[in-house]
Order: structure tokens, then sequence, then C-alpha cells
């Protein structure tokens, strides 16, 4: 028998998956916290925005997930994102390996993990590929990160 925390976790990514961020919203927690290796500490409503923004700038998305375990108390899955990076044009296939934990069959955190470095080399081309590794590059895309959150946040104010 499923743990109601593992259907809660293919819940969200089935709803990932249809580019439904209203079903994915109501998976979390008012709460929740989420960090990834770019966006590196959200809390509520930012969250939710933060797919909204990725789901509505992706191109030619899909995305995959397996490995879904959950207890009552924590969780993981692993999921692949593939789509066009808006910004270049280039083709991105990111592998990413996620953490939740659980409270009152709700996601309050979650953490996702992928390599940054990999992920640049793909989005940015042979800049990623070649500085990608190095901290002002990360912090760059961080930053611009925020900033694109920031804005995409305001004008749906």
């Amino acid at each position: 028998m499923t743990h109601p925390n593992a259907a809660l976790i293919q819940r969200f990514y089935e709803a990932f998956q249809r580019r439904d961020v209203d079903a994915m919203a109501a998976c979390y927690a008012p709460d929740v916290t989420f960090s990834d290796p770019v966006f590196v500490a959200l809390h509520g409503g930012e969250v939710t925005d933060m797919w909204r923004m990725l789901v509505s700038r992706a191109q030619e998305f899909t995305l995959a997930f397996s490995h879904v375990v959950a207890d009552a108390d924590s969780g993981s899955a692993h999921w692949v994102a593939s789509y066009v990076f808006s910004q270049t044009g280039r083709t991105v296939v990111n592998q990413i390996d996620a953490r939740f934990v659980f409270r009152d069959g709700l996601i309050v955190e979650h953490h996702d993990r992928f390599d940054l470095w990999r992920w640049a080399s793909q989005a940015l081309g042979a800049k990623g590929a070649l500085l990608g590794w190095t901290p002002f590059v990360q912090n760059a895309i961080r930053a611009q990160a925020k900033r694109g959150l920031a804005a995409f946040r305001a004008k749906a104010a």
C-alpha cells in the first residue's frame, strides 16, 4: 500500500507534468520553504510564484519522475525536466533529486539538488561549460533568478 505522503509527491509531479501550478500549490503548506542551487531560500507564496514563472517560460517542457518514497515525516523523489531555456534557446535536461518534509498531509519543506555547473553548461553553452563551476558565475545565475522572480511577482501583483 502506498503511503499517503508518497501519493502526495506523485500528485505534485503529475500536476507539474500538466503545468498545473494551482494543483502543485495545493500540495504545499502555506508556510512551505523551498531551496535548490538557484533559488536558495524561498518561502510561502514565493515558492508557488517560482513554479508559475518557470512553467510559464518553459518551452518544449517535459517532466518524468521516479523513485518516489515517503513515510509520515519525509520523502524523496528523482525527477528529470527537459525544456528549452528561454534566454538562450538551448535545450536543458536537468536531473534532480528532491527531498520533502511533511506536516498535516502537506509538503512543508521541499529541497531540490542538481549539478548547477552541468545545468549552466547546457543552458549557457560554452560560457557555462568553461565558467559555470565558479562561484562568480553561480552567484550571478542566482542573482538573475532572484531578480526575475521579483519582477514576475511585481507584474502579477
